[in-house]
């Protein structure tokens, strides 16, 4: 999420959740700095201890606005980040977008700094045997990319021109986050931009474009989060963070509407899913859980209290001495490893990323 986005939809939306709240072995820094033992969230099976600030970071890394987190087959953790600073410093004097961590939060590799100031998504497919990242870029670069695990490009794409939706001086294309078609081909939320979403083949030609702005069924206000559902038992279908208007969409293949979520989420930011479990990561300070048929199993860190601080004015993201051992301050992305334990990029200055270890039979 930019500054830019945050005076013109975050407030007005966090001022309506306010109102809501009211009336309703592993792992570096195993322990959090104050020496305690680690908070515990959730409960039953899905119990986690919550470690924060999780990750040896390099000298030449200093975080600035985590957003996004995807693990490989091998168990390596990478995280983007804005690698901005406040004095939004030249591509050429910034660091690197992308910074990879073993899984017990060791440095392993860093890379993307032309893309200084715009690292936002990242998902990680496997084609052919060999592992590749589909990330997004958002302001002042507005493109995505594939690269091999290393950061070596494959290609590279711009606005798609077929669909016309960009013709007009004033239409903007600021891509958020990609998912991935079945069939090998992905799509792209253009949730920083215009509102559309994008569908590729295989082999990267554009297919489709849908949704647009609005609030009826099939549009969109910021769909800055996309994943394609297909937990077991479950027609595939596009699922959407439509976050500005506080609900998850879900729609056909095709984008044709099928559904949507209005009350167990309030200002989704992406999606992933683990066998049964869909989870949503909610910049409103919670990360949700539901089972096969969407119930919610548990809400982790979720405080109507400590929600309501984080949205006084969005203070909190950027005063780390008020942070709280197991609450979120802006959960942004949340993926889980392949142990089922859940890594977590959140919004906040200077950036941060949490470890949930699963503790839960």
């Amino acid at each position: 999420m930019s500054e830019n986005l945050s005076r013109r939809t975050f407030l007005t939306q966090t001022a309506a959740a306010s109102a809501a709240i009211a009336a309703s072995p592993f792992a570096v820094h195993a322990q959090d700095k104050s020496g305690t033992k680690p908070a515990i969230v959730g409960s039953g099976e899905y119990t986690y201890e919550c470690h924060h600030g999780w990750g040896e970071t390099p000298a030449h890394i200093k975080w600035y606005e985590t957003h996004g987190c995807a693990v490989d087959k091998e168990g390596l953790v990478y995280i983007t980040h804005r690698a901005g600073s406040d004095k939004a410093a030249k591509p050429a004097d910034g660091q690197d977008t992308i910074v990879v961590f073993d899984q017990k939060g060791k440095f392993v590799r860093s890379f993307g700094k032309e893309f200084h100031g715009g690292g936002h998504g990242i998902d990680i497919r496997e084609e052919n045997g060999k592992e590749y990242l589909y990330l997004a870029y958002m302001f002042p670069i507005n493109m995505i990319q594939k690269t091999d695990l290393k950061g070596e490009e494959v290609w590279r794409k711009d606005k798609p021109p077929e669909p016309h939706v960009y013709d007009k001086p004033n239409a903007r294309y600021s891509p958020t986050n990609i998912a991935f078609h079945p069939d090998g081909g992905f799509y792209v939320a253009d949730g920083y931009g215009s509102n559309y979403i994008h569908h590729y083949t295989q082999d990267g030609k554009w297919m489709q474009t849908f949704g647009g702005t609005g609030s009826e069924a099939g549009q969109y206000k910021t769909p800055h989060g996309i994943w394609i559902d297909n937990r077991p038992g479950r027609d595939p279908m596009v699922v959407i963070a439509d976050r500005a208007n506080n609900r998850l969409q879900y729609t056909k293949l095709d984008g044709t509407p099928v559904s949507m979520d209005t009350k167990n989420v309030s200002f989704p930011a992406h999606m992933e899913t683990r066998g049964d479990i869909l989870m949503v990561a909610d910049l409103h300070a919670r990360i949700t859980l539901f089972d096969k048929q969407n119930n919610v199993i548990s809400q982790l860190g979720y405080s109507p209290e400590w929600t309501k601080e984080v949205l006084d004015g969005m203070k909190v993201r950027r005063e780390p001495n008020r942070w709280k051992a197991g609450r979120f301050v802006h959960p942004h992305d949340a993926c889980f490893d392949n142990q089922g334990n859940i890594v977590v990029a959140e919004w906040v200055v200077p950036g941060r990323v949490d470890y949930l270890r699963k503790v839960g039979a």
